[in-house]
């Protein structure tokens, strides 16, 4: 018998800014971060496209949700406020499953707790937030990578580091004896090549060797703001590689799409898995949510 299950994929939400904070936390990297917000991303992103197309995946009921970073911008203690009330309306922490971007830890927090506001959605512990984590959500096992690291103005890079990408290999081994299907959450694109050298994950190398062991049957990233599917060949398969656009984006912005998002619903029997990938989103700011696309994840002959 077919077990189906589906998950619903959002990325770079980028609610709107809360300034309001107290100087400390105000350096340049913020200031130069607020006045590209004011100046161009504040049209793009708006918090009620997002809401729409939340409310539209939900109508869809799928069986869990995962959002790769970005929820906000610049890093302020009001801000992780106002995204934690955000994913309130998304779901239950049973339901939804989140990993930060560079947004996300932009800069010094002076002791708040930052993205440690968020860590029942990130782990299922309100206090720890260890990475990478694993949540088992009925068939498929989550596992969440933190990309996001501190970064001087002008870079939004990422990195993974050595002692995360050991602990990551030896769950996703283990996961993979248990025959369950492994979906890795990421911000950064996870491949060498697919985003500047400012804005790259710095060790997508190391994590691509470890992908090519045949460690995982999807991997899910954002960050780029584009939709976008490659294939790493690896042991025996291909593993689908795929990034999303912007959850928020109410218009065009250079060759970053109007918002969508993504769909899978993963089918598994005897022989084998197969998973379908859904693009829904919007042409326009008052657009109805639609099909873009529709396929079956097959890895190129």
């Amino acid at each position: 018998m077919t077990e189906a299950f589906t998950l619903a994929h959002f990325s770079d939400v980028h609610l709107p800014s809360t300034v309001r904070a107290a100087w400390p936390f105000w350096n340049a990297k913020r200031l130069l971060g607020y006045a590209n917000w004011m100046r161009k991303r504040r049209r793009v992103h708006v918090r009620s496209v997002a809401d729409r197309l939340v409310a539209d995946a939900k109508a869809l009921r799928p069986d869990h949700i995962a959002i790769t970073g970005d929820l906000i911008n610049l890093g302020l203690p009001g801000e992780y406020e106002a995204a934690l009330g955000w994913l309130r309306t998304v779901g239950a922490p049973r339901d939804v499953t989140v990993v930060p971007g560079n947004h996300d830890i932009y800069s010094s927090l002076h002791g708040h707790a930052g993205i440690g506001r968020w860590a029942q959605y990130m782990g299922d512990e309100d206090d720890t937030l260890a990475f990478p984590f694993v949540r088992r959500v009925g068939p498929l096992a989550l596992v969440g990578l933190n990309s996001a690291v501190e970064t001087p103005p002008f870079y939004a890079g990422g990195k993974l580091g050595r002692h995360q990408l050991e602990i990551a290999s030896e769950l996703l081994d283990a996961l993979g004896q248990e025959g369950v299907i492994r979906v890795v959450l990421i911000h950064h694109p996870p491949l060498p090549d697919l985003a500047p050298t400012r804005r790259a994950l710095s060790d997508a190398a190391h994590l691509s060797h470890l992908l090519e062991r045949g460690n995982a049957e999807l991997v899910l990233y954002g960050h780029n703001h584009q939709p976008r599917l490659d294939w790493l060949h690896s042991r025996g398969k291909a593993v689908p590689i795929i990034g999303a656009a912007s959850a928020s984006a109410a218009m065009a912005h250079g060759e970053e799409p109007p918002a969508n998002y993504n769909l899978f619903t993963f089918f598994k029997n005897e022989k084998g898995l197969r998973i379908r990938h859904i693009v829904r989103g919007i042409d326009g700011p008052e657009s109805a949510v639609r099909k873009i696309s529709e396929t079956v994840l097959k890895a190129p002959a």
